[in-house]
């Protein structure tokens, strides 16, 4: 068994929208959770667990692609 987290540290209304962009991709090959912080600060953090490295890294290169991808279309949209 393999585990990885991946912890995000922004805004909250980012880190809701960078939840929102992986959440149709495979909700079942991770966990996510959004803990305030103050000042509309929030964590984003991303758990996922794998029978094995390689199915590890697959699934969280996806998942890291894809917040790539929305903090990138977020960056876009905001200016």
């Amino acid at each position: 068994m393999a585990t990885c987290e991946a912890r995000w540290i922004g805004s909250r209304e980012r880190a809701h929208a960078l939840l929102s962009a992986i959440e149709a991709d495979d909700p079942e090959m991770f966990t996510a959770e959004i803990t305030n912080l103050t000042d509309n600060r929030a964590v984003l953090t991303i758990s996922v667990t794998a029978d094995n490295i390689a199915s590890l890294q697959s699934t969280m290169d996806d998942l890291l692609a894809c917040l790539s991808a929305a903090e990138v279309s977020l960056d876009a949209i905001q200016g």
